[in-house]
């Protein structure tokens, strides 16, 4: 299985969003030729107001950046694992950060909307507060086929949180997708060693599309991490993209896994520790 991750640096401008994670999927089939294509967190959208955001927001299933992700996965015959698009929720000001995956046939097999919300300060005193515009999804694990190979969801913040992770390996989950856009500040010291610990963790692959780059809210410029990577079983990075926009691919070896949890059978050793 050959996996394919785009890396972008979206900003408040959708068109030109969408228009930019189109052409980098078209790149990714004519060059790599890959079964599995993974697009980072709200690759349709980046900063602006929350007014923008809520017209913006799409009502799934349909929408342009929905549209084009399913078109694309039907033309080219692959999986397309459409990172996260805003969803509009009726009768409600705020939205859903939701993952929607496709199948070769453009049929959607998947849909996950982020549990965990990014309301924290980074060491720079830069203060996020996703939560003042998008609802958490249900705290429900989902996975899906890829033509024998079980795939968990998971969104950026949700890395943090080792019990969704643990819950998706139980569910059978054997690769992880993590669509991101880890900011600068807490990439830089967090974003790997929280990625290969997952991995090691759950024996999954992880694979995880970034946001790279600046974008725009009010008057000030927020950064982005990058550093899409994929991680193996057994903790290694087996590929990582370069810094800026542009593709990352790798082939994912299923027997890996099992053979990693045959090493170290941990799920086996588990014991659940009793509370208070």
């Amino acid at each position: 299985m050959k996996v394919t991750l785009v890396q972008m640096n979206s900003i408040n401008d959708k068109a030109a969003n969408i228009a930019a994670a189109k052409a980098l999927i078209e790149r990714a089939v004519t060059e790599e030729s890959p079964d599995w294509i993974l697009l980072p967190e709200q690759f349709d959208w980046a900063g602006g107001s929350k007014t923008d955001k809520l017209a913006n927001a799409e009502i799934l299933p349909g929408g342009p950046a929905y549209s084009m992700a399913q078109e694309l996965a039907r033309k080219h015959k692959v999986f397309i694992h459409a990172g996260s698009v805003m969803e509009k929720i009726a009768d409600e000001n705020r939205i859903h950060n939701t993952t929607v995956v496709f199948n070769r046939e453009g049929e959607e097999i998947a849909r996950y909307r982020k549990i965990h919300l990014f309301d924290v300060t980074t060491p720079n005193g830069v203060a996020y507060n996703e939560s003042a515009t998008v609802k958490p999804g249900e705290p429900t694990t989902v996975t899906y086929d890829c033509e024998g190979a079980t795939i968990g969801c998971s969104i950026c913040y949700d890395l943090r949180f080792p019990d969704l992770f643990q819950a998706l390996a139980e569910k059978g989950a054997q690769i992880i997708a993590l669509p991101a856009a880890f900011t600068l500040q807490t990439g830089k010291d967090h974003w790997e060693p929280l990625l290969r610990a997952r991995a090691i963790e759950t024996q999954t692959y992880l694979c995880a599309a970034a946001q790279t780059g600046s974008f725009t809210v009010g008057n000030e410029q927020r950064q982005t991490y990058g550093h899409s990577l994929v991680a193996d079983p057994w903790g290694h990075v087996i590929a990582m993209a370069s810094d800026g926009v542009g593709l990352v691919s790798s082939r994912i070896d299923i027997a890996m896994v099992d053979k990693v949890r045959q090493m170290i059978p941990v799920a086996s050793h588990k014991v659940r520790i009793a509370r208070g």
